[in-house]
């Protein structure tokens, strides 16, 4: 049953859209489950697929899923938001062997309210490996994928927000970020993530061998994972940390790992594993005492603050 945003709320955006822009201009397109990509795209005439509304649209602007439908794998080469308004399931299923969304540009993208469903032949649900870039993913369900849910390896400078976000059931890790040159920085909030039963990985993975990463993840819950649930490395020195606040890890094989040069703090946040916390060789963790770890192994750091 197709479930249909009300026809006044997108009118009236229309409305607005068309008075404040001129007549050439496609700062916002549509898509829709009656659409055709021989249209142009606008709320009257949707375009079918989400590829086509992005190539329309102008950089910067916007594609709307009228309403609920399957919308195909999307390569993103311009700054673009795509959105899903409540109540609208706007579905993305990728090509075996392919990922459901690439970004590749120095734009700001932003994805909201989407659901990649892999079924377990494709690849990752987002893959990005471009500089300079501003990445927004909030409300989005990523499951059934053969490699990672969300794959960010930027080549630059790199800027993320995951808010109120399901990565699961994915073949390797849940979200893995990874900073693939030295000298380049990827920062970032972590906010409502659930990443959970991804098969041989971690829930969150955040990793380097070149630049550095500094990462917060809080009010997040990352559960049956095969590995780890929360898991830090890096062989390039101090330039990666993970804070970590108001976060549960339950029944993964470590609940958080830190390894290699990188460190991780915690405060407020629970474990409930065979090891709750494990600090490997140079490894640092950071603990503020008031946190629930029944266990910890640790062969590197770990320096207790007082609370004040």
């Amino acid at each position: 049953m197709r479930i249909a945003v009300p026809m006044t709320v997108l009118a009236t955006a229309f409305t607005c859209t068309l008075a404040t822009a001129p007549a050439h201009a496609r700062g916002r397109v549509f898509v829709a489950s009656y659409g055709n990509d021989s249209n142009p795209c606008t709320f009257g005439s949707p375009c079918k697929t989400f590829q086509n509304a992005v190539n329309t649209v102008d950089a910067g602007g916007e594609v709307t899923a009228i309403d609920s439908a399957g919308f195909g794998p999307i390569n993103i080469t311009k700054a673009v938001t795509i959105t899903s308004p409540d109540g609208v399931e706007a579905g993305i299923v990728p090509t075996p062997g392919g990922n459901a969304i690439t970004i590749n540009t120095t734009g700001d993208v932003f994805l909201r309210g989407l659901t990649l469903e892999g079924e377990n032949s494709g690849y990752d649900g987002i893959s990005l490996t471009s500089a300079d870039t501003v990445v927004g993913i909030v409300h989005c369900v990523i499951r059934h994928f053969t490699h990672d849910g969300i794959a960010l390896l930027p080549n630059g400078n790199l800027t993320l927000s995951i808010l109120n976000t399901i990565a699961s059931n994915n073949g390797n890790d849940g979200i893995t970020i990874t900073p693939q040159l030295p000298g380049t920085n990827v920062t970032g909030v972590i906010d409502h993530a659930t990443t959970s039963h991804n098969a041989n990985g971690t829930g969150i993975y955040v990793t380097s061998a070149s630049g550095n990463a500094f990462i917060t993840i809080i009010n997040s819950v990352s559960s049956n994972n095969f590995n780890y649930g929360i898991s830090t490395y890096s062989t390039v020195g101090p330039g990666l940390l993970v804070t970590v606040r108001d976060t549960v890890t339950a029944h993964n094989k470590v609940g958080f790992f830190a390894d290699g040069n990188s460190a991780m703090t915690f405060a407020h946040s629970t474990g409930d594993n065979g090891n709750d916390v494990y600090i490997n060789t140079n490894a640092t963790g950071v603990s503020y005492g008031d946190n629930h770890f029944a266990t910890k192994v640790v062969s590197g750091t770990l320096i207790h603050q007082t609370l004040f």
